[in-house]
Order: C-alpha cells, then sequence, then structure tokens
C-alpha cells in the first residue's frame, strides 16, 4: 500500500537538492502423517513440480469436518457410513474415522490451541475496544489447562503479545488496551503513481494493497509456525476486513493451502457489529435475529479500493494516444494504446477462416474501431477494453502445467459485501466460519469456543495425482437436514529436495566439484535480497538452449527430465546452501517442436546467510551432456537496523499479475516470492545480453528501517552508467525519489526504474545504483554489468 506525501514547493525542493548533491558525491496432505493431520503439500523452495507419485501405503489426506442441523445445533452421533467424501467430484473411499467428541479421542488430545489474533489496521478505534472488551470476557470462561491460548497483534507486523499458556491473568493483560497500526488493511484508495522525477516514466498506474497483503501474510507465517503444535488449531480473526482485489488474492491462496497444512482454521469475527446487514450463504448456520443473533451480515460502507486498468504497452511508457496494430491473418487484432483521451487504434482484419479480427480501443475518450470480421466463419473485431499480450516466457507452464493452484479458494456468496468477502473465503477455505452482524461479539466467541471437540476427522488414500496439482474437497451426509462444513481442498505440492539421497545426488555433486566443464551452454543470474535480518533470498535465474533438453517419444508424446543441483560453497570448500529440483515434463509435437525452438528458463529461490560463496549449478537434462554454471556470491551482513540495498535484477519481461495470477500462486504455494512492483511482475533475466530495441527494466529494493518509526523519512535513488571499455560515465539518471514506492510502515522498499539505452552504443557497460535518504544515510553502492548488442 504506497502512501504519498505533501509538503511545501520550497520544502520538497531543498529536500531533492539535497539527496542529489548526496548521490552525485556518492558516484565516483495434512498428508504426511496422522499426527500432522493435513495433506503433505509444503515445500520450502523450487521453481517447478516433479511427477512423483503419493504413495497410498504411507500418504493419507484427512479432513475435519463440522456438521450442524437446520437449527445450528451440533450433530455429534454420526458414523462413518454417514458421510462422503468427494476429491475433484469424484467420490473417494473413506479408510479412517474419528470424533472429536468421543472421550477417547479428547483424552489423547488434552489440551486445545486457540489465537486471538486482531488485525488493528483494519478496525476503528471504537470497534477495537469493544472486540478486545469481548476477548477480555471470553478469555475470563474459557481460560483453562486443556484450553491453551495465545495472543497475536497486526499493526504492520506481526506482534505475538502472549505466547499459549493457561494463565488467564497473562492473557487479559495481553488482550487489554486497544492498539495503534502503523499501516492499514481498509478504506485503501489506488491511486495512479509516477515513478520518477528527471522525466522517467511510470511502471504502472495501479499500486499493491501492501497492508492486506501484509496481513494475510502474517496469517500464513503464523500457521507455518504452527505446525509442530499438535491437533486442530482455531484462529479468531478480529477484523473489520478489507476487499479482495487481485493483488492479494494469490495471497489468500496461499493463506488457505498454509491454514491447511498446519490444521488451522480460521474464524473471523466483523467487529463492526451492526453496521452490516444482509446475510450471505456460506457459513455456520447459526441462531436467528430473535435468538440474540451473530448470524453473517454484509457491510453497508463503500469500499474505497478502485484498481486501475492499464495496457501492457504503456507500463514503461509516457501515456500517449492510442494507435492500433493490424490483426494477422486469423489472429487476434491489434490494441489501442492506453492513453488518455486518444483514439483507440482500428482493428485488424480478420483472416481466411476466420480468425478474430478488431483491435480493443484505447482507455479515456478513445475510440476503438472494430475490425472487419474475417471470409467464411470469421468472427468480427471488437471495439474498446485495453490490450493483452502473450504469456511470460517464464511461465510455468512446461514447468507446471497442472498449474491451477485457486481451485482452493471457496465460491464467494453473491450477498457477501466486499469487506467480508476474504473473512469469508478464509472461514469456508479452513473450515471455520464467519461471525456479521451483531453486537454480542461475546456471544459470537462462545460459539465458536463451542465447536473445539465438534468434528469428525475423515480420512481417505488419495489416488496418484501429479505434484503440483490442487484438488478440490467436499464432504457430504447421507442424512438430510444436515450443514456439512469442510476446508476446500489441498495441493500437492512436491518435496523440498527431491533429489536428496538418490544417486543422482551423488553423480550430481561429483559433477560440480569435478574439472569437466558443461557440455551444454547456459547463463545464470544469481542476485539476492534480504528476507530477514543476515538472511538473504537469492533468485536464480538460468537458461539454456530448448534443444539441449533430450526428450523422448513414448505412446506419441514426448517426454523429459531435467535434474538441478545448485550448490553454494564456502571459501573452506564446505557447504553454505543448497537446493535440488526434477522437472518432469510431457509434450505433445507441436508443442515439443515450439520448445526446442527457443531458450529454457528456469528459475528458483534458496536461503543463505551473509558471507563468500561460489555458486556451482549443475543442471542434467538427460543424455551424457550436463550444464555445469560457477559465479562468485557475496552476500553482505545486514543486521536490520541500517539502511542498504538489495541486489539488482535487470529484466525485459514484464507481465501484469492479474494476467497471471496462477503463476503468481503457485510460487506463493512454494514459499517463493515473486518480483512484483505496483501489480507489475518482474522476470529476471538469465543474460544481461540485451539488444538496443529491448525494454530493460532495473529491479531493486531498499531497506530503510526509519520508515517504521519515521514514516515521512524520504528516500531516493540514482544510477550510474559507465563505458566498461574505457570507464567513462556515459549517463547518470540524476535523483529519483521513490515517494510513490515507499508503503506505509514496510520498511522494505521494492521498485523498479527503465535502464536508459537509446543513446548507448553496442558495447559492454556497467551501471551503478545509489540510494541515500533524507538523513544523509548512504546505501553501498550496487553494479551489475550489461551488454548492448
Amino acid at each position: 500500500m504506497r502512501r504519498t506525501q505533501t509538503m511545501g514547493a520550497e520544502k520538497k525542493f531543498t529536500t531533492v537538492v539535497m539527496l542529489a548533491g548526496l548521490l552525485v558525491s556518492a558516484g565516483g496432505m495434512r498428508a504426511q502423517t496422522q499426527e500432522a493431520q493435513k495433506p503433505a503439500t509444503g515445500t520450502e523452495q523450487g521453481a517447478v513440480r516433479t511427477d512423483t507419485v503419493i504413495r497410498s501405503e504411507s500418504r493419507i489426506v484427512l479432513v475435519d469436518t463440522v456438521v450442524t442441523d437446520k437449527k445450528g445445533h451440533y450433530v455429534t452421533d454420526l458414523t462413518q457410513g454417514d458421510f462422503k467424501v468427494f476429491e475433484d467430484n469424484k467420490e473417494q473411499t473413506i479408510t479412517s474415522f474419528s470424533s472429536g467428541s468421543d472421550p477417547a479421542i479428547q483424552a489423547a488430545n488434552q489440551r486445545h490451541y486457540m489465537i486471538l489474533f486482531f488485525d488493528n489496521a483494519s478496525m476503528e478505534m471504537a470497534d477495537q475496544m469493544q472486540a478486545r472488551d469481548a476477548a477480555t470476557k471470553f478469555v475470563e470462561s474459557n481460560a483453562g489447562a486443556d484450553r491453551m491460548m495465545a495472543v497475536v497483534n497486526f499493526g504492520g507486523t506481526l506482534v505475538i503479545q502472549q505466547n499459549f499458556t493457561a494463565n488467564a491473568a497473562l492473557l487479559k493483560a495481553a488482550v487489554s488496551g486497544s492498539k495503534a497500526p502503523s499501516i492499514e488493511t481498509n478504506g485503501q484508495t489506488s491511486q495512479p503513481a509516477i515513478v520518477a522525477s528527471a522525466g522517467m516514466p511510470s511502471i504502472s498506474n495501479a499500486e499493491a494493497d501492501f497492508g492486506a497483503r501484509s496481513m494475510l501474510l502474517s496469517i500464513r507465517s503464523l500457521a507455518k509456525d504452527l505446525r509442530g503444535v499438535p491437533g486442530r488449531k482455531m484462529l479468531i480473526l478480529f477484523t473489520a476486513g478489507f476487499p479482495l482485489s487481485v493483488e492479494n488474492t494469490s495471497e489468500l491462496t496461499a493463506t488457505i493451502d498454509v491454514c491447511n497444512k498446519a490444521n488451522v482454521a480460521v474464524y473471523p469475527v466483523d467487529v463492526r457489529g451492526l453496521t452490516t446487514g444482509m446475510t450471505p450463504a456460506g457459513s455456520a448456520k447459526l441462531p436467528t435475529p430473535s435468538e440474540n443473533s451473530w448470524t453473517n451480515g454484509a457491510a453497508t460502507r463503500e469500499p474505497k479500493l478502485v484498481l486501475a486498468s492499464y495496457s501492457h504497452s504503456s507500463m514503461l511508457e509516457p501515456q500517449k494516444p492510442g494507435g492500433g496494430g493490424a490483426g494477422g491473418g486469423g489472429g487476434t487484432g491489434g490494441g489501442g494504446g492506453h492513453g488518455t483521451g486518444g483514439t483507440g487504434g482500428t482493428g485488424g482484419t480478420g483472416g481466411t477462416g476466420g480468425g478474430t479480427g478488431g483491435g480493443k480501443g484505447g482507455t479515456g475518450t478513445g475510440t476503438g474501431t472494430g475490425g472487419k470480421g474475417g471470409t467464411g466463419t470469421g468472427t468480427g473485431g471488437k471495439g474498446g477494453g485495453t490490450t493483452t499480450t502473450a504469456g511470460s516466457p517464464y511461465s510455468n507452464y512446461y514447468n507446471n502445467p497442472m498449474n491451477q493452484p485457486q481451485v482452493l479458494l471457496p465460491k464467494i456468496p453473491a450477498s457477501t459485501s466486499l469487506n467480508q468477502q476474504v473473512m469469508q473465503m478464509l472461514a469456508d477455505g479452513t473450515g471455520g466460519f464467519t461471525i456479521y452482524n451483531t453486537n454480542d461479539l461475546l456471544g459470537g466467541l462462545q460459539r465458536i469456543a463451542a465447536e473445539m471437540n465438534q468434528f469428525y476427522v475423515l480420512g481417505y488414500v488419495p489416488h496418484e495425482t501429479e505434484e503440483g496439482s490442487c484438488h478440490t474437497l467436499k464432504v457430504k451426509s447421507n442424512k438430510g437436514g444436515m450443514e456439512v462444513r469442510s476446508r476446500s481442498g489441498y495441493c500437492n505440492v512436491r518435496p523440498t529436495d527431491p533429489l536428496e539421497g538418490k544417486p543422482l545426488e551423488k553423480q550430481m555433486e561429483a559433477q560440480a566439484t569435478g574439472a569437466t566443464v558443461g557440455t551444454i551452454h547456459a547463463s545464470m543470474q544469481a542476485p539476492y535480497f534480504y528476507s530477514a535480518p543476515n538472511v538473504a533470498r537469492v533468485n536464480l535465474t538460468m537458461e539454456i538452449p530448448g534443444d539441449a533438453v533430450v526428450f523422448n517419444k513414448d505412446k506419441g508424446k514426448y517426454h523429459a527430465n531435467v535434474n538441478i543441483l545448485g550448490i553454494a560453497y564456502k571459501p573452506d570448500g564446505s557447504v553454505g546452501a543448497r537446493f535440488s529440483d526434477t522437472l518432469n515434463m510431457e509434450m505433445e509435437k507441436d508443442d515439443w517442436k515450439e520448445f526446442t525452438k527457443g531458450p529454457y528458463r528456469y528459475q528458483n529461490e534458496f536461503d543463505a546467510a551473509p558471507g563468500n560463496y561460489k555458486l556451482t549449478v549443475v543442471l542434467s537434462s538427460g543424455g551424457q551432456g550436463f550444464a555445469k554454471l560457477e559465479t562468485p556470491l557475496q552476500i553482505d551482513a545486514y543486521d536490520g537496523n541500517k539502511f542498504t540495498l538489495g541486489g539488482v535484477v535487470l529484466s525485459a519481461s514484464l507481465q501484469r499479475v492479474d494476467e497471471i495470477p496462477t503463476e503468481v500462486d503457485a510460487a506463493l504455494l512454494e514459499d517463493r516470492k515473486p518480483l512484483i512492483v505496483k501489480g507489475t511482475q518482474i522476470t529476471p533475466a538469465a543474460s544481461y545480453q540485451f539488444k538496443k530495441t529491448d525494454n530493460i527494466t532495473l529491479y531493486s529494493e531498499i531497506y530503510e528501517p526509519l520508515l517504521k518509526t519515521a514514516p515521512t523519512t524520504r528516500i531516493a535513488t540514482a544510477y550510474r552508467i559507465f563505458d566498461k571499455s574505457t570507464d567513462k560515465e556515459v549517463f547518470f539518471t540524476g535523483v529519483i525519489p521513490l515517494d510513490s514506492f515507499v508503503e506505509k510502515g514496510n520498511p522494505v522498499v521494492p521498485f523498479a526504474l527503465k535502464v536508459e539505452t537509446k543513446d548507448l552504443q553496442p558495447g559492454s557497460y556497467r551501471l551503478l545504483l545509489l540510494a541515500v535518504d533524507d538523513k544523509k544515510n548512504q546505501a553501498p553502492q550496487r553494479p551489475v554489468e550489461f551488454t548492448v548488442n
């Protein structure tokens, strides 16, 4: 979430001049075990899937299920024969069954765990006080030796106010007192952003809702930490909600997935009380309004979040009038530019045989002229709208054709208000329920507590499915008049280190340390960014020729297996970090031919501590050939308290997040962090050799700890370009304030800039990235080399 600042012209000018001076001077399945009780689908890193099948003899999917009658009363006398479980709408054979209300089960699982999570960033102070008062009374009547509670606060960062305890006094002290947030998740307004001064163009016209994503990330991080806590955990989320947008949908998908893996059911409580009105479907059946209800309702507040639209062609260019391209024979017509008040481009003519003709008109007051329909069965063109582009060259399609993780997201009831969509999906996706439209928050909390023992656990052995695939879950009762709740699905993600312990691992380790040079030409980049004090996230990108991948034909399809091993060696030869990956590809003949024509691009991430390393990556694609790449990796120490810069990424590939939602989902489900700025994903290049016609983008991150305590702190950046052959400076941006990239409460500032190459002659160059703040702190300079052909 970006927050812009206003200041007097004189003050602003003085600040910018000071920053400029500093820059100039700086240049010179709950599935793996019964105990975990969720599909074993987690992973720590990796970019793509493997095809290792689920072993039925050791894997089981367990599904917690709650059943109520039409009056909302729990039904506790059902047997295994009263249930049916469906995965992807196909009935499964139930192989295990237990009931949480069974005294034997209660004796074996004596303790229950509950987390009181206060989303202070969304709540008005009066609502927060009411919620905390209800929580205090709830603690008084529910804390006990068999009911362990914890209290956490989110106001920009996650704070564990009180860890699990049965001590009511400690819990009440942790709950009491309102907390002022450093960011907001509710009532945000998305505004166009202008990236830079000195004539630098805008990278996009929309900003990500940082606060909302950060809150979901906090729940996700908390759920990860709860994996080791036995049994079913209940997270009560006190919130005023926020709209579901394209920007936080992927984070919501990953959050639901992690909660399911950790056996965490989410119970959102809308603290706005009777400001809500309608009753959406899809949550637990609760008492009627005449019974002093806490039934669901939709907010009457008008959401303020507005998502802007924009075209790809204008992402890194100044806004300009539209200009359509001609449609290819039988292809889709060219689109109108995304300008202000420009005339939309004329659509292309559909080709013979019936392609879709017609471009799309520009945004603003521009108009699009529909293209002509193709001869024969051609479809006429369409006017108006925005253009789109083809998928990212780093698309996960070949790595993960099962790429459909949004299957985890339950459908949103039509009557749910915008601010309640995330609440509803968190509850439905994890098997909880929502509390809406009541000022009796304590009654709602007591209803949640009553559910601690009121669930059944149904188990089944899943069919063999490809890793990377996601599956819907649905539980039904054979008895009529029953309301059945369970989580919405699970994802079958590959293991963290698929080569571990295999003979191939030893072979590739020998190749990594041996003197033999690889026979496959490849390129690699490995910039890093800090994910925590003294923890760096290395973003690895590789590229090899597509025709170097060995495919075997079998039953009319083409199959390939690619194995990758990466090791960061310390100066003494010991291993500082490592990762492995296995890619299994299966293609039709036409897809295979297309694949071999271009480069194959691969991405991964791994964590490493500060230090000096030699990063060695070995890639084996079958046959005798292999690629071996080596590069020095120097990671500076960072304690989280100093102003500094991350690495530098160069890219010629940008894509809107809303056009590749499943790619982003897949990355988050695998615990990777895509490089996203203002709703645009930056795909790192594997080789920094660019054509003069390429639109090159620079991505980096600034770490400014002062932003946590002094949100008006200003930061700025700049870069210089030097000709490597003469060491002569050939370009300097001048100062570029980053106000539009600063997200309130976030000390990490990701940003992107266009690299100006139009005046550069073919040759090799060194780019030096600089950063300063208005307290005269200077970050260490970050160099990167690139070539223009």
